[in-house]
């Protein structure tokens, strides 16, 4: 491969073998090449890539509690760490705003969020706000314009939502604070569709995915849907776990931990899914990530201790598995990024 050529890269949190591993991705055929194995101090967890993608910060949930910055080469995709910066508590989830200037973060067994400055060295400040949620606040995702932020609570069976100054990094309760979904449901994780006006939650405990009208005036999600995610004749209690969307807008994808299924959903011009089926995958699948083209999907096994990458058919969305990789131990997080 040429050296002008863009590069993907992949990485992909192991929590109990306490590592990073950073692979290379090709384009041409999917093939995945381990580049680097990056020792992360504690049990790894969530991944968050910056917006210029010049730095991933990673979650520690084993004490004492940290999230870790670290460069990213440009041309080899190797990490370098830059430094730790402390989280008030165990934390399942992290991203960045869309200024790249403060890192957000979110408390499951806490019940709450918090909010961190990134300097310009790449490291996480101690938190600036720390604020209180309902129960089981599992996911947090600045939307589009960055002027508001949403909180699945798995307890609470409700999406929280915030305003967002980005300037000083501070979250405000919006008016209406807060959207309920139904009751025994278990709000998880939220995406935002690429045309800004949809955004999708994944449920766990009932394994549906809610569809929301999103008003970017206000801030303000409106549920239009409900969808079933798990194959159909599944016995056991849903799992649920990721949920991701592709590039062009298309097709949404979940995954689901009892079945070890992937489903694949098919997106409407007005937002609204419509089933595809569903494909087995590693087990345990929590994590999973698309790549930038959208023509590769990366699943995670925890209890597989392994990642299969599939293609995506570009036409209906299904998923053609190519080939299975060991990870490290407990891999749970993905995250992909392609580097000019």
């Amino acid at each position: 491969m040429s050296q002008t050529q863009a590069r993907t890269f992949a990485y992909v949190s192991c929590a109990d073998s306490r590592e990073i591993l950073a692979l290379e991705l090709n384009p041409a055929n999917g093939d995945l090449a381990l580049v680097q194995r990056v020792p992360a101090g504690g049990a790894v967890m969530p991944l968050a890539v910056s917006p210029d993608r010049r730095r991933l910060y990673a979650g520690l949930r084993s004490a004492p509690y940290r999230a870790a910055g670290y460069a990213i080469d440009a041309h080899s995709g190797h990490l370098a760490i830059l430094g730790y910066g402390p989280l008030p508590d165990s934390m399942p989830y992290l991203a960045t705003d869309r200024t790249g200037n403060h890192l957000l973060s979110a408390s499951y067994a806490g019940h709450m969020v918090a909010v961190s400055r990134l300097g310009e060295n790449g490291v996480p400040d101690a938190p600036h706000q720390v604020s209180s949620t309902g129960p089981n606040a599992h996911a947090i995702v600045p939307d589009p314009s960055n002027r508001f932020v949403f909180v699945p609570c798995l307890g609470a069976h409700t999406i929280m939502q915030y305003r967002f100054d980005e300037t000083d990094g501070t979250l405000l309760p919006n008016d209406p604070p807060r959207v309920a979904v139904r009751h025994g449901a278990g709000p998880r994780h939220f995406v935002f569709h690429p045309d800004g006006f949809h955004a999708y939650l994944m449920n766990e405990l009932d394994g549906t995915v809610c569809v929301f009208a999103f008003d970017q005036d206000t801030g303000t999600l409106d549920l239009v849907q409900t969808e079933v995610a798990m194959p159909p004749g599944h016995p056991e209690r849903p799992w649920a776990a990721d949920i991701h969307v592709s590039p062009d807008g298309r097709f949404l994808y979940t995954s689901e931990r009892r079945s070890s299924t992937l489903a694949v959903f098919a997106i409407a011009a007005d937002g609204r899914l419509s089933p595809r089926g569903h494909c087995a995958t590693e087990s345990e699948p929590r994590g999973f990530a698309i790549d930038p083209s959208g023509n590769y999907l990366l699943a995670a096994g925890q209890a597989s201790h392994s990642l299969t990458c599939y293609a995506i058919d570009r036409a209906d969305g299904s998923l053609r598995e190519l080939r299975k990789y060991a990870m490290g131990k407990n891999p749970n997080w993905v995250e992909i990024v392609t580097l000019p």
